[in-house]
């Protein structure tokens, strides 16, 4: 293949089938996952799919470096809520209905609106929020995620959700297991 020809497809390869707009600096690698048809399988089966949008920013890539991870620094992310998405995510957690985030990008456009706000509500805003041990989630119940590099905050975030040790133990099988790490790696459901 050439260069060229490997360029063209990685730049096909690495967009979610949802993508909208640009302002990203990279996609939102758990969407990767997704294809047309799964979605339309998951809506016949009445999962409402409901779009937020998180500007992925350099700083997530960022390894923290810090000896306390309370002295790392998020850099700032811009995020936009729908008011459509809005009332489905408040009526959905209102009525009992579990809100599977895609991706660590998603969650940390829902939980700094709800730490914001109080509740999820339309906006256009920005996010500098670094979720680590221990967090307690205020919107999402289960996630999608891509396996994550270490020191990174996206490994912290995942760890917060699940507890580090389980975590760690499911890394440990992953490796041993051959998955595919990282953006074009495997994806798990951790509930």
């Amino acid at each position: 293949m050439q260069t060229e020809d490997i360029k063209k497809l990685d730049f096909e390869r690495y967009q979610t089938v949802y993508a909208q707009n640009e302002g990203s600096v990279a996609a939102p690698t758990a969407g990767l996952h997704f294809t047309d048809e799964i979605l339309t399988s998951l809506k016949q089966k009445g999962v409402e799919i409901i779009e937020v949008t998180l500007n992925v920013g350099m700083g997530t890539f960022r390894p923290v470096k810090c000896d306390r991870v309370e002295d790392h620094i998020m850099h700032s992310e811009t995020f936009e809520i729908s008011s459509k998405a809005a009332e489905s995510i408040n009526q959905a957690k209102e009525n009992g209905k579990k809100i599977i985030a895609v991706g660590t990008t998603s969650v940390r456009t829902l939980e700094t609106a709800s730490k914001k706000y109080g509740c999820i509500k339309p906006c256009k805003d920005s996010s500098k929020l670094f979720i680590y041990p221990p967090y307690e989630f205020k919107v999402v119940d289960s996630l999608i995620t891509n396996f994550h590099l270490p020191k990174s905050t996206l490994i912290m975030l995942v760890s917060a959700f699940a507890g580090k040790d389980f975590i760690f133990k499911a890394y440990k099988e992953a490796i041993e297991n051959k998955y595919r790490f990282f953006s074009y790696g495997d994806c798990m459901l951790i509930k």
